[in-house]
């Protein structure tokens, strides 16, 4: 079928710095690479100049530098895209139904993930805004922001203008909202009705924004897909070690912090390479992440929710094998259960037979292999932040676990990043993705739990059961799967007894010693995680 293209006056857009010029595919109004902040390097974002005339916004911006690159494993699970990358990456990108400002349809503004070190708004091919903005008829915007050590390296010991260096990639994110809130309109877009969601750390981002009060109002409901981990953020240390050796390794005197303004990004990072893995692991602060002050007052299941977050309908959730990234069990569903135990035996040791039985009561449907793949790092923290988040009346808590086999190897568990493709709607654009009668359904059950809560504040759809909020003591738990159905307090005990067994995984400071040998072989997996 012949598409229809056009790039003309139809497609100029005006915000508030000047017009915009971007195009339309078969009805969808795209913007690529709009610029909605400058900064200074390790300084709070600023306003874009005023331009006359009309820019183009036909290209993706410049995405920021990166610590280290890699080549992930996997790309027929997550496929990855590359764009040039400059500290400079203050930019998002748009797609819309329409360009009447009086259209107000429902915004959804994507947080990639990566942590807070990696990663960008297009890193991922599904990623892309065309689908979700196309088959829900809402605007989507995904951002970059400044990452690693230009986003998140704590200098407020060495002057006032570095008072929230630590926080820089969420002052982004932050000016990026408030750059949505002045300008979606014109896009077709309802500023009073913004949904902000992520994934990984996309996730940790979206509760981030939660407790940040120069973000309240930006935003009216949150998405929190595999965003809780414990010992990844809010550690309560100052950066001062971590920048003296920086300064040392660049041949800096002691707090002259101000001349690593100007060393260039590759010298910069190449030296934050060499001299943070020692501080890190002797337990210390090495900045990769946001910082706990009035910017960003803390993580809610330590400091508890501020007025803003209590106010904010949250739905939050995670993948069934969150590290499943590596060789599954093949042809799962040819072996014995005798063949099986030995397995779990051998994972779980004196907790086996205790999951064993724990697993077919929470999931009598799934193969026992699938209990070598059960997440407890993810799951855990999110089972105790609904619980506190439902002691919120003032709006509601949804909880989700997608839980879908793919057709690798016989049957692989649901992994990290997964669920990505049915969220956005581009599952035709993952391989891995599609297995005839049933992945489209679940693609149209999923994007439609996600796109009636960003219209609603309700995922609820006529394709799913019913999805009560969680109440204290209730978590009521949508299962994402070949069939999808609700299950309250369906898997808590299995999640406290496996917990007791966790990995040691090189970005966590974890003390289990048992699982060193284990995890060596995974690191190349957890880049998978990290991007």
């Amino acid at each position: 079928m012949t598409k229809q293209f056009k790039c003309n006056e139809e497609t100029i857009v005006t915000t508030t710095a000047g017009k915009l010029q971007g195009f339309q595919l078969d009805g969808t109004y795209t913007f690529h690479g709009i610029k909605y902040a400058d900064a200074k390097r390790f300084q709070a974002p600023q306003p874009v100049a005023a331009w006359e005339g009309v820019k183009p916004a036909l290209s993706y911006g410049y995405v920021s530098p990166m610590l280290s690159q890699d080549v992930p494993n996997g790309e027929h699970m997550v496929l990855h895209r590359y764009w040039p990358m400059d500290e400079n990456c203050q930019y998002l990108n748009v797609w819309t139904q329409s360009l009447d400002a009086e259209a107000k349809k429902p915004v959804m503004v994507w947080l990639h993930g990566g942590g807070f070190s990696a990663g960008s708004s297009i890193e991922q091919q599904a990623y892309d805004g065309e689908n979700m903005s196309r088959s829900g008829d809402v605007v989507v915007v995904t951002i970059n922001h400044r990452l690693n050590i230009l986003g998140y390296l704590d200098l407020s010991a060495y002057g006032e203008k570095y008072a929230n260096s630590a926080n820089a990639g969420n002052a982004d994110m932050v000016a990026a909202l408030q750059w949505v809130h002045d300008n979606i309109a014109n896009f077709g877009g309802d500023p009073g009705n913004v949904t902000i969601f992520g994934q990984s750390g996309g996730g940790m981002k979206v509760w981030n924004l939660l407790q940040t009060p120069a973000a309240a109002g930006l935003f009216h409901k949150g998405i929190i897909p595999s965003g809780r981990l414990d010992g990844f953020l809010d550690r309560g240390e100052t950066g001062t070690e971590i920048v003296e050796a920086l300064l040392a390794e660049l041949g800096f005197a002691a707090g002259e912090a101000e001349k690593l303004e100007d060393v260039p990004y590759h010298d910069l990072a190449e030296a934050y390479n060499k001299v943070s893995p020692a501080l890190s692991r002797e337990g210390n602060y090495v900045g990769g992440g946001p910082v706990p002050n009035e910017f960003y007052i803390g993580d809610p299941r330590l400091v508890g929710f501020c007025d803003h977050a209590k106010t904010i309908p949250v739905m939050i959730g995670t993948v069934f094998g969150e590290f499943a990234f590596g060789k599954g069990t093949e042809n799962k569903y040819s072996l014995t259960r005798e063949e099986i135990l030995p397995m779990v035996q051998a994972r779980y040791g004196e907790y086996a037979d205790t999951l064993v039985a724990l697993f077919e009561k929470a999931y009598p449907e799934k193969n026992l292999s699938d209990l070598l793949y059960v997440d407890t790092l993810f799951r855990k923290p999110t089972i105790d932040f609904v619980a506190k988040r439902s002691l919120c009346t003032e709006s509601p808590v949804f909880s989700y676990l997608f839980a879908f086999d793919f057709p690798l190897e016989g049957g692989k568990p649901a992994w990290h990043c997964s669920e990505i493709p049915f969220t956005f709607h581009t599952t035709d654009r993952v391989p891995v993705c599609n297995v005839p009668g049933v992945s489209d359904r679940l693609e149209e059950q999923v994007f439609g739990a996600w796109v009636s809560f960003a219209c609603y504040g309700n995922p609820g759809t006529v394709s799913l059961p019913a999805w009560p909020a969680c109440a204290p003591g209730d978590e009521a738990t949508m299962i994402f799967d070949r069939v999808c159905e609700v299950r309250h307090n369906f898997d808590h005990e299995l999640i406290e007894v496996a917990s007791k067994r966790k990995p040691k995984l090189p970005f966590l400071h974890l003390d289990d010693e048992d699982e060193e040998e284990e995890n060596e072989g995974r690191k190349k997996e957890d880049v998978i995680f990290l991007h």
